[in-house]
């Protein structure tokens, strides 16, 4: 069902729908300040695979959205400065950070390489949604090879009956996808420069390098 958050009363309703399909397992689509999300709990296995079958991509490693910068700190194997620098910085905001994740969490996320890419979203109905859920895995509300959903409706039309609530907050302002920066090794690596550039990057962590992989 779709939910119009531009209404207030439609807005609670659809912010309610979501967490309770959340905490079912099931699929959601919600605005962030990007693209559209489609978006699972990123602790039950079955809702990241549903997820991952809905947009025709086994094989992927969805990031993960959280509504706190607090709970990063439950989910990284370790912080280094620059992650806290970053964080500090630019969140909540278009920035994905890449860490080790934590051995003890019980989650299933595709390829699991020991890394985790999170993002806090600057969008206030997906935060009131995470604040409630937890960390989400969450990837753009869109089939693979089909262009991403810039309202709800329009991901409404790519993913139909495999969502369980969509949030429409209107067309996305900006969307740009977030910049990715890797922090798993000696030092930090930019993997994507996307809505916040290199140069806004190193006036906070000087020593960020650009990838090399062409």
């Amino acid at each position: 069902m779709l939910y119009d958050c531009r209404s207030v009363a439609d807005r609670d309703r659809g912010i309610a729908a979501a967490i309770e399909a959340v905490r079912n397992g099931e699929l959601v689509v919600l605005p962030t300040d990007t693209v559209y999300g489609i978006g699972a709990d990123a602790f039950t296995p079955y809702a990241v695979k549903a997820l991952l079958d809905a947009k025709g991509v086994p094989h992927a490693s969805p990031p993960v959205l959280i509504g706190s910068r607090h709970t990063l700190d439950g989910l990284a194997y370790t912080l280094p400065t620059a992650a806290r620098d970053l964080v500090e910085a630019f969140w909540p905001g278009a920035l994905t950070i890449v860490v080790k994740h934590s051995a003890s969490l019980r989650w299933d996320l595709g390829d699991d390489s020991g890394t985790v890419a999170v993002r806090m979203p600057l969008h206030p109905v997906a935060l009131e949604v995470l604040r409630e859920t937890g960390p989400m895995a969450v990837a753009s509300a869109n089939k693979l090879g089909q262009p991403a959903a810039l309202t709800a409706d329009q991901a409404r039309d790519q993913l139909a009956y495999s969502v369980r609530a969509y949030l429409e907050a209107g067309p996305a302002v900006d969307p740009v996808p977030s910049t990715i920066v890797d922090l798993t090794g000696d030092e930090p690596v930019l993997v994507r420069e996307g809505a916040i550039d290199l140069a806004r990057l190193r006036e906070v962590v000087p020593e960020l390098r650009e990838s090399q992989v062409a």
